[in-house]
């Protein structure tokens, strides 16, 4: 398939944005809402890309690295994409079930002993993928600042936490808890936690440029500086207090947000210098650490609904199985309503839009990012930036681009 070359500046705010790429001329929409986000948002870098078929019919990138516009954004360039990760390590773990290594309606303890404590004994793996396992943060005593990048003692934490209520009644969003809950399951089973699971069966086959932990130095210097928008609800949280323990989840919600961070830096760091340190790209936290641009999210996704060069990650009948709706409810943590499946999200318009197909599925990231997968016009779509938003949905970049692909479709 031949591609049409991009390369185009867009004058805004005072800036100029170079942006680069390669697309099919059938999705020159795309090319249009790409160079709009620039014009009227407040997009600094971004990357966007469209498999279609298992072919890449959109590959665009461009803007700046930096907030001080010291460095282009680059066509390998790459940025944390926060919860993005979600839905890759929710991937990962669903290729495990399809191998028959993990059972979701098996207990968490058959695979991991030592989590059967404090009340936690028939906890399930479906639990996990679903949010309802009533562990969304850690409350006792046993974890301290900066502890989040301490990998055994946080899984440690873990095996004496109790459950917030009874498991499986309510979902709250386990917004780093998941990830590790998934990764040492997949450590018992395979000997290896996501980030290399990731690497070995699916970024490396795939040639995606995605990360979860591990990243080397020469990987690390593609990384575009992150800013957070310090509008957005959780990192405007400043009292990292808990209240006593209510007797309805509900009665978490005032405290739960705020404790879901509180072991991930020294409190008197800013969010922008940890995400912007090379802990935050080595250390494997599955749930929100990973980096990568649109190519490689949209590639992983591809393989996903299809064959990606040769590559398919998930049987049919696998696929259909995680993308079947496990509940849809205004989950406690953020107070969002979310159409949950098996270890990924199902399209929420309202929360996370993803077209116009209700079984489209994937995982936002705070801030904007997105990947997600369409089983039934076989597509994979990823964007991402590096100035966050503060809005509590995806956002109206994503979205632009989003419409601008489906209205070629």
């Amino acid at each position: 398939m031949a591609l049409l070359d991009l390369n185009e500046t867009v004058e805004a705010r005072g800036a100029e944005f170079r942006l680069r790429g390669r697309y099919d001329v059938r999705f020159r929409p795309v090319v249009d809402a790409f160079l709009e986000n620039f014009r009227v948002e407040e997009e600094l870098g971004a990357g966007t890309s469209v498999v279609l078929d298992g072919e890449t019919v959109v590959d665009l990138w461009g803007g700046w690295a930096r907030a001080d516009q010291s460095e282009e954004w680059d066509e390998h360039s790459t940025v944390c994409m926060m919860s993005v990760a979600k839905g890759v390590t929710g991937i990962c773990f669903n290729m495990l079930i399809d191998r028959g290594l993990v059972d979701p309606d098996e207990r968490i303890a058959h695979y991991w002993p030592e989590f059967a404590q404090a009340g936690k004994e028939h906890i399930t793996v479906r639990m996990v993928l679903d949010h309802t396992a009533a562990i969304p943060v850690l409350t006792n005593d046993t974890m301290y600042p900066g502890g989040f990048f301490d990998y055994p003692a946080y899984i440690r934490a873990l095996e004496v936490q109790e459950p917030l209520w009874q498991p499986g009644t309510r979902a709250a969003y386990h917004v780093h808890n998941q990830g590790f809950l998934l990764g040492e399951i997949m450590r018992r089973v395979t000997g290896e936690t996501v980030g290399p699971f990731l690497k070995e069966n699916v970024t490396r086959p795939l040639h995606a440029e995605y990360y979860i932990g591990g990243m080397d130095e020469q990987q690390q210097a593609h990384v575009a500086e992150v800013l957070p928008n310090t509008g957005a609800r959780l990192f405007a949280a400043k009292d990292q207090s808990v209240p006593a323990k209510p007797s309805t989840p509900e009665g978490w919600q005032d405290g739960v947000v705020l404790r879901s961070f509180a072991f991930l830096q020294n409190p008197h760091e800013p969010w922008h210098t940890t995400m912007n340190s090379p802990i935050w790209r080595t250390c494997e936290i599955a749930s929100g650490s990973g980096h990568g641009n649109a190519r490689g999210v949209a590639r992983i996704y591809g393989a996903v609904v299809g064959e990606v060069d040769g590559v398919s990650l998930l049987s049919r009948e696998q696929l259909e199985r995680m993308i079947t709706e496990q509940h849809n409810q205004i989950e406690l943590l953020q107070e969002r309503p979310y159409h949950q499946a098996m270890g990924v999200l199902l399209n929420t318009p309202e929360a996370v839009y993803m077209g116009p197909n209700p079984r489209s599925f994937g995982h936002h990231g705070l801030g904007g990012s997105i990947g997600f997968g369409d089983p039934d016009a076989k597509l994979g779509f990823s964007y991402c930036c590096n100035q966050m938003h503060a809005v509590g949905t995806n956002g109206p970049r994503a979205r632009r681009l989003i419409d601008a692909a489906y209205s070629v479709l």
